[in-house]
């Protein structure tokens, strides 16, 4: 394998013995943590945005679910093709400058989309959004592995993690209480000006890589890497894992709206915004997961994943309100966790090219959000809610199969290994 291939997972001068990498105390490691919370913050406000206010767009545009759905899987979508190559970019133009550069336009165009005059427009401008973002998963990963000390990387993914997981919450409750007050499109230039705040604050206190070495864009060589990771079955397990979890996740976020302001429940905009609140619990599962690991395993873990997502699928079926919000603790609870296991088990996996590996884990992600998030729409309109949730426990069936059938395989490997050490 040709060494630019593997360029990303190979950080220069990120040696423990460095001098100047950065670690927890230095003013430089605040500044960065601080720099990365804020561009998390913004990257999920900014992609699912329009998310809490998909029954206010139908009621504006007069469209249906699984149309104004499209608003949120146009976006992930667009993130989901373009995060592989703006990894290759950030490999020639360094990860600061892709970084500053896909986080201005994204907030351009987040300041224009409140104007945008018609559905057919505000999903174009949403789509663009996406594919601006895409450089932030690709470049702030290879960032961190290259400038922070490697006994404080994972303290520092945390951080732009935990990031991603307020904006993403932050970013619908605000445009849930904005909207009931004045109005979705008052709502979407809420979340810009929140964004283009956040940017600022990235651009002027990200220091300057002081390990990044650029090197050439290989096309050839970023193909054979994808093409040896898409032969791997282990790792194509992973994607699918991390594809049909988001799928599940992208179909109850996107659609959860549309039930609970409708009878028997008939909440008011801004409290349907704030049910996104739950996904602090994600954020607590998906930090226990290594302890779940500890005990479990990595398959054991996906097992309480599947079964916990599942019984909160089945438990959303209810007709009452604090049944449906167990059952959204409960779904975000396995969702997280599952996510975390299988995206640290690409890591674990991938020998070379693990930047790649990442990538095409996060292109199978989104992938997945889109889908989710159409599907699920289209099933809402088919068969409510129920519809929706049937969807959800075929994808959780579909983990639950590839993860048997990965135990089988383990199981039949390590059979082969004791029958050739005995012999």
């Amino acid at each position: 394998m040709s060494p630019a291939s593997t360029k990303a997972s190979t950080p220069v001068g990120a040696g423990p013995s460095s001098p100047e990498l950065l670690s927890p105390g230095q003013p430089g490691y605040r500044r960065m943590s601080f720099a990365l919370f804020a561009a998390g913050m913004a990257t999920f406000a900014l992609l699912y945005s329009t998310q809490a206010l998909l029954p206010a767009v139908s009621a504006d545009f007069g469209v249906s679910a699984s149309a104004a759905s499209w608003t949120v899987s146009a976006a992930t979508a667009a993130l989901a093709v373009f995060v592989l190559p703006m990894s290759s970019l950030s490999e020639r133009f360094g990860r600061r400058t892709v970084m500053t550069a896909s986080l201005a336009v994204a907030v351009a165009v987040g300041l224009l989309v409140p104007f945008a005059p018609s559905l057919e427009w505000l999903v174009a401008l949403r789509a663009v959004q996406g594919a601006a973002l895409a450089g932030l998963p690709a470049s702030a990963m290879a960032y961190l592995a290259e400038e922070v000390r490697p006994k404080a990387l994972v303290a520092a993914i945390g951080l732009f993690v935990a990031g991603n997981s307020i904006g993403g919450m932050s970013g619908r409750i605000v445009t849930g209480w904005v909207a009931q007050l004045w109005g979705w499109r008052a709502a979407l230039a809420a979340v810009g000006l929140m964004a283009l705040v956040c940017a600022l604050v990235f651009r002027a206190m990200l220091p300057r890589a002081r390990h990044f070495t650029p090197g050439s864009v290989n096309p050839r060589a970023l193909v054979a890497t994808v093409r040896g990771h898409l032969a791997y079955p282990l790792l194509l397990r992973l994607y699918a894992i991390g594809a049909l979890f988001m799928t599940v996740f992208g179909a109850v976020y996107t659609v959860i709206g549309y039930r609970l302001v409708e009878a028997p429940f008939s909440l008011p905009q801004g409290i349907v915004g704030s049910i996104f609140l739950v996904y602090l619990v994600g954020t607590v599962s998906s930090a226990a997961a290594g302890k779940l690991v500890g005990r479990l395993g990595r398959r054991g873990a996906l097992y309480l994943a599947v079964t916990t997502t599942a019984a909160g699928l089945l438990l959303s079926l209810a007709d009452t309100l604090p049944a449906v919000l167990l059952g959204l603790v409960l779904i975000t609870a396995g969702f997280f966790a599952g996510h975390a296991v299988a995206s640290s088990s690409v890591s674990r996996t991938a020998k070379t090219g693990r930047a790649q590996a990442s990538a095409l884990y996060q292109s199978a992600y989104y992938l997945g959000s889109s889908a989710g998030g159409a599907l699920g729409a289209l099933a809402y309109h088919s068969g409510g809610w129920a519809g929706t949730v049937l969807l959800g426990l075929l994808a959780v069936l579909g983990v639950v199969s590839i993860t048997l059938y990965g135990t089988r395989v383990a199981r039949a490997e390590h059979r082969m290994l004791l029958a050739g050490a005995q012999r």
